[in-house]
């Protein structure tokens, strides 16, 4: 198969070929057609396998071929992305395609003035790629109008319909024109999102090209266990010992982000971090020198979980693991991406084990531990397995008493070091719902 047997147009054909492609991967195979019939699309696929030119590709067909002149303060599609650096990224790819072809596209997002973004926006762009808060934001100083969008598309939809992006979302979901295509894209799916996500489409046809929640079969993945406070020293070692040359690196905090570099820029290492409190200049600066080989250790919180692609990046390691199961495959899809192969580490301390549980569960794999010398835990980290269980480890038999009145009393029961009991399970955060007007549609 060809992108040229899927219907693709001579300008598009001409961008994919400078661009290196030649075969269409599986979920632009299944999707590229759908999306040019008009069809609503949910579609699951792991990182790394092209997500978005199966969506970028055929919309700006649509947009070429059908459809008035974009007015302006308007946009003719919308790409919601949940990260500044995801919608840059989008942003990117999809200008990249639309090279031969007579459309604007532009990003919006925070973090930067609002100013130039509104001046941008005066003339109208066929395709506006924004995140949810500069979107609203935009809206409500009547910069831009949705009432000539034809196609809605969420890049990483389980993220955009996740707690910190629904109130957002419904927001959005009130503006735009009832009668659309709406495009759902990314590497997982909840029950409840899928369930959600259906109320948002049309008779939607249902794509998934892989497992659901699988990671890709090119990353090799292994867990240290490790006690929480020598989690620093473990990485240093581990990294002059593997002689690593590029890691990403992904912290629970952000906090967390700042430590390590602050230890790793003290011991002379080539380190920078980003995350949320950054601005978004510094971040961008920070993912630029790293892409450029410039900056070795990369250390960031989930805000570069999703959609950063950086080329041949051979390690990710997961200082800490992530509250939520799903960004672990996103966290560790960042290597081993089109075809190449890559190795993600994850350092875990006894309090994690809940989360490494759940992680196994999600993906269906117990993940081999190695134990490092000298680094051996003293909190141990109970065993876990795909099933979701934490297995105890069996208690020491209590030291009987000894005859006799001498000696203390009432020593209570006693516990090895060993036995320290798993962390209690994390309490999930409970995610609000956004109600959407789920009345007739009009049909395309």
């Amino acid at each position: 198969m060809t992108f040229a047997t899927l219907g693709l147009i001579e300008p598009l054909l001409r961008a994919l070929e400078t661009l290196g492609y030649q075969t269409p991967t599986p979920v632009q195979a299944q999707a590229i057609p759908a999306v040019l019939a008009g069809r609503d699309l949910m579609a699951a696929a792991q990182t790394g396998t092209g997500k978005t030119a199966g969506f970028a590709l055929p919309l700006l067909q649509l947009l070429t071929m059908e459809g008035p002149k974009v007015a302006a303060n308007s946009a003719r599609a919308l790409i919601l992305c949940p990260t500044r650096e995801l919608a840059e990224q989008v942003h990117a790819s999809v200008a990249e395609y639309a090279q031969h072809l007579p459309l604007t596209t532009y990003a919006v997002y925070g973090g930067v003035s609002i100013n130039p973004q509104m001046m941008k926006l005066r003339k109208g762009v066929d395709i506006l790629v924004a995140t949810p808060g500069r979107l609203i934001d935009l809206f409500r100083q009547n910069a831009l109008k949705l009432n000539q969008l034809q196609t809605l598309v969420l890049d990483e939809a389980d993220r955009m319909l996740d707690l910190g992006f629904s109130e957002e979302l419904a927001n959005i979901y009130r503006m735009l024109p009832k009668k659309r295509q709406t495009l759902l894209f990314s590497a997982t799916f909840s029950d409840d999102i899928r369930l959600l996500a259906g109320q948002m489409l049309n008779d939607p046809l249902s794509i998934e090209v892989s497992p659901r929640n699988v990671a890709a079969n090119t990353v090799k993945q292994w867990v240290v266990p490790v006690d929480k406070k020598r989690k620093p020293e473990l990485f240093v070692h581990l990294m002059r010992k593997g002689r690593w040359k590029q890691v990403l690196v992904f912290a629970k905090t952000r906090n967390g982000v700042d430590a390590l570099v602050d230890k790793l820029q003290g011991l002379g290492i080539n380190a920078d971090g980003i995350h949320g409190d950054k601005p978004q200049a510094t971040r961008q600066r920070a993912l630029d020198r790293f892409k450029a080989s410039e900056v070795q250790i990369l250390v960031a919180t989930d805000v570069a979980a999703r959609g950063l692609d950086i080329e041949d990046l051979p390690l990710v390691v997961n200082f800490d693991l992530p509250i939520v199961a799903e960004d672990y495959i996103h966290r560790i899809g960042r290597t081993g991406r089109a075809g190449n192969t890559g190795e993600a580490i994850s350092l875990v301390c006894a309090d994690e084990v809940n989360m490494l549980s759940a992680i196994e569960m999600l993906t269906r794999q117990t993940l081999t531990r190695k134990m490092e010398p000298d680094f051996e835990p003293e909190h141990r980290v109970p065993d876990t397995d795909a099933s979701g269980q934490v297995v105890k480890k069996p208690k020491k038999p209590k030291k009987p008493k000894a005859s006799g009145g001498g000696g203390k009393r009432n020593l209570g029961k006693w516990v090895d070091s060993g036995d320290v009991a798993p962390a209690e399970p994390s309490i999930k955060p409970v995610r609000k719902v956004p109600v959407f007007n789920t009345g007739p549609r009009k049909k395309k």
